[in-house]
């Protein structure tokens, strides 16, 4: 497991350095108070910006997801792993948002390791 985790971090961080040729900052996405519309926010977006930057959205986004399934937790191995696949999945399709490509690749990796949400 410990050795998934070390992969997938080494992966994410060759893939995002690699495509974000000249990285914009988060910060260009924000509105005049300094919001910034994480459900507007498109994958083109994120991959683009700076690694540290990407850090936080996932994580944000992550958090999002998990408060809205009343999980109050977060297991390591599996964040870094959802993050890369996040990247991955907005290199492909730049134009879908963020938000949508969570949901996916969340929902993806549910279905392979069994998990079901309760209802």
């Amino acid at each position: 497991m410990k050795r998934l985790a070390l992969v997938a971090v080494v992966c994410l961080a060759s893939v995002t350095g690699a495509a974000a040729q000249n990285p914009v900052p988060l910060s260009s996405y924000v509105d005049a108070d300094g919001f910034l519309d994480v459900q507007a926010l498109t994958c083109a977006q994120l991959a683009g910006t700076y690694q540290d930057d990407a850090d936080l959205l996932t994580t944000w986004y992550s958090g999002w997801y998990n408060g809205l399934a009343q999980k109050h937790f977060i297991n390591l191995p599996r964040a870094k792993e959802a993050e890369h696949e996040v990247i991955v999945y907005c290199k492909a399709n730049p134009s879908v948002k963020v938000i949508a490509a969570m949901g996916l690749v969340f929902d993806t990796m549910r279905k392979e390791r069994g998990i079901v949400l309760a209802k």
